[in-house]
């Protein structure tokens, strides 16, 4: 039937594991019994996909990926947790995505349609949201919140429970260990900053001229004009009140836990 899951032969498929129609699974490739596949997925050959791993439909790993491993955490007990995919995502070569911890909430979740590019890691508890493109070694230490649209280069990497805001881009090899806002491009010194608005990609996803103005405007506010942040805040705040755009830039920033990247 053209519905049933086309399966090679050398695979190891747990008779449990729940397998959507059209799913095609890769030579040598092991699936566990927690484990739910949507239609039309394509698992390449020589992946691991083990328990509690939850996958939408029409994603595409493309081989020798590991996905939903323990979560690389001391403190991790073996309590069960999940690692959730949403739908259309590309998994490059030897990616690993690793489930959440019981500390951490337990689940560690990915949206549709994004680019994992070879040997991006995404570890335990991470939140990632659609439409992102994770370069090759990419990697997201634990509990990172990384939101929609958002690009990061090669060898770039975030420390564990920052923020990284919507339609932010990283440049390669850039290392955060503080929030990124909404729009902003960081720098590829050894610890990242702000070089500007990501104002090329906004472009592209159909912001007109008024709205990246008023972004920019918030940009320099912000890491220009030298004030202190709680005065670039006050400032923001008046301009929030024509822009959308630089309320949800304002937003982000006051329901941080770590300290903004300036």
């Amino acid at each position: 039937m053209a519905d049933t899951p086309a399966l090679h032969p050398t695979a190891s498929i747990h008779p449990a594991a729940r397998l959507g129609t059209n799913v095609r699974v890769g030579a040598f490739t092991v699936i566990d019994a927690d484990v739910e596949i949507g239609d039309g997925c394509v698992i390449g050959p020589h992946c691991s996909i083990t328990g509690g791993t939850r996958m939408g439909n029409d994603n595409h790993v493309v081989g020798h990926a590991a996905i939903g491993g323990d979560p690389q955490d001391k403190k991790f007990k073996g309590e069960r947790s999940e690692l959730v995919i949403g739908h259309r995502n590309l998994i490059r070569e030897f990616t690993t995505l690793n489930r959440g911890t019981g500390d951490g909430g337990g689940i560690t979740r990915m949206g549709d349609d994004n680019w994992l590019l070879a040997y991006t890691h995404v570890a335990h508890d991470c939140v990632v949201g659609n439409h992102c493109v994770f370069s090759n070694n990419t990697t997201l230490a634990g509990h990172v919140q990384v939101g929609n649209w958002v690009i990061i280069s090669g060898f770039a990497g975030a420390h564990q429970f920052c923020r990284i805001g919507d339609h932010a881009f990283l440049g390669m090899g850039a290392l955060i260990s503080g929030d990124v806002p909404p729009y902003t491009m960081v720098g590829t010194d050894t610890q990242g900053r702000a070089r500007g608005i990501n104002s090329e990609g906004l472009k592209r996803r159909g912001f007109d001229s008024e709205r990246i103005t008023a972004i920019k405007r918030a940009y320099r506010t912000l890491y220009v004009a030298g004030l202190p942040l709680v005065e670039a805040k006050q400032q923001l705040a008046e301009q929030a009140q024509a822009s959308d755009d630089v309320r949800a830039m304002l937003e982000f920033i006051e329901s941080g836990e770590r300290p903004l990247l300036r």
